[in-house]
């Protein structure tokens, strides 16, 4: 028999929207994962369980489905794929994607499911964009069953779409269990869970506790940071911009998922310190698009993007733009993080979308000195300006693609 906190009996509401966020060991995904077993002896379910990097299914998740089933003695009422699990008894099942995929992301794939009638987003904090939570969410509308969209999380920063939209759109304070208008909030932590955990399990809590209590509040207790831990950039601040020099502008290129961008850079380098503006973040623009805000903000202006982009730079500088690609190499990454690391930076304050990735861009691996490749399309296009600019002993050692 499973017994869950009392806590998630408000998984029994009638909202759409139910974000379920705790610390680690609180069981947060036993307890949700437990009631979609439940779901499926009731006939009519499709339930669309997703992470946004999935590996197989059939390694990563369903063993833990099948573990539960175990405990209820019910194995031999599901017949079970590699990547779905089906109720013999109702025809009701759980299917599992994920959103990522070498290619890209799968959001057309999973919008044209039939019926889904329940969303869950396991390791909600890893999905950024939330063009494509929307996308998934207004196709989760089966009219014969309650809709329910089920986000599972790790609490990060205040800057991640989940808190603005879910916590400060809506005035709920984080760690809240309670209802408002369509949505259900369960937080639990570990203490809500401490008869399943393990005595080491438990000491290493207590040490977090005593000698890390930051990460204690944030990885145990699950509380919302200001600011992601280990952010490469400390050395900031909000100001207003000022042309101490003659501005260059840095560019980076996207279009669906990542946006194109264009950052205005003025270094004073006597007193060390750069000023930048951020004028475009935006997704789906075409060339001629780029170049008319190219001609707006920078006008006849130097910028600096993408050495990766080569026609899209010729393309753009046919259309009257006046744009030269960036230095690359195989350290130009650490490289440009070093040089905007020995000034003080002062943003604007209007750069909203800027002062978002500077609160969240973080090292995956700060030993090999590897930066997470997300957070950066303005970093990336002050890196290519600043980098330009700057003396660069080892610039014959670096490619202009």
């Amino acid at each position: 028999m499973i017994e869950l906190n009392e806590k998630y009996e408000l998984l029994g509401g009638d909202t759409r929207y139910f974000v379920v966020t705790g610390g680690r060991g609180s069981g947060k995904s036993y307890s949700v994962n437990s009631l979609l077993v439940a779901l499926t002896y009731e006939r009519g379910h499709v339930i669309l369980f997703t992470r946004y990097t999935m590996a197989s299914a059939h390694i990563s998740i369903i063993p833990e489905f099948i573990e539960k089933l175990e405990e209820l003695d019910r194995v031999e009422d599901f017949h079970i794929t590699k990547d779905e699990i089906t109720n013999l008894h109702t025809g009701s099942k759980i299917i599992f994607k994920g959103i990522k995929t070498s290619s890209g992301d799968q959001t057309a794939n999973l919008k044209s499911l039939q019926g889904v009638t329940t969303w869950v987003l396991d390791e909600a904090e890893e999905l950024v964009h939330e063009d494509i939570f929307d996308k998934i969410d207004l196709s989760i509308r089966a009219k014969h069953k309650d809709n329910r969209v089920i986000l599972i999380l790790n609490p990060t920063t205040k800057e991640h779409f989940i808190y603005q939209r879910f916590f400060e759109g809506r005035g709920v304070e984080g760690g809240s269990n309670t209802v408002k208008e369509d949505v259900t909030y369960i937080h639990t932590t570990y203490e809500d869970n401490i008869e399943n955990l393990s005595d080491s399990f438990l000491k290493q809590i207590e040490t977090t506790r005593e000698r890390r209590p930051e990460r204690y509040k944030h990885q145990i207790l699950g509380g919302w940071l200001e600011k992601a831990e280990g952010v490469i950039f400390t050395n900031w601040k909000l100001g207003k911009f000022r042309e101490v020099t003659p501005s260059v502008f840095g560019q980076d290129y996207g279009f669906s998922n990542d946006p194109t961008t264009l950052v205005q850079t003025s270094i004073d380098k006597d007193r060390k310190t750069i000023y930048l503006k951020q004028h475009i973040h935006k997704q789906g623009l075409t060339t001629s698009h780029i170049a008319d805000m190219n001609r707006r903000f920078a006008k006849d202006s130097l910028i600096v993007g993408d050495g990766a982009e080569p026609r899209l730079i010729a393309e753009l500088n046919a259309l009257g733009n006046n744009v030269v690609p960036a230095i690359k190499g195989a350290d130009s990454i650490v490289y440009g993080i070093s040089l905007l690391q020995d000034y003080d930076l002062v943003i604007d304050e209007d750069s909203v979308d800027l002062v978002k990735e500077l609160n969240n861009y973080s090292w995956l691996e700060k030993k090999s000195q590897t930066p997470c490749d997300k957070f950066n399309h303005l970093i990336d296009a002050v890196r290519y300006a600043v980098s330009y600019q700057l003396s660069n002993p080892n610039r014959g050692k670096y490619s202009i693609l």
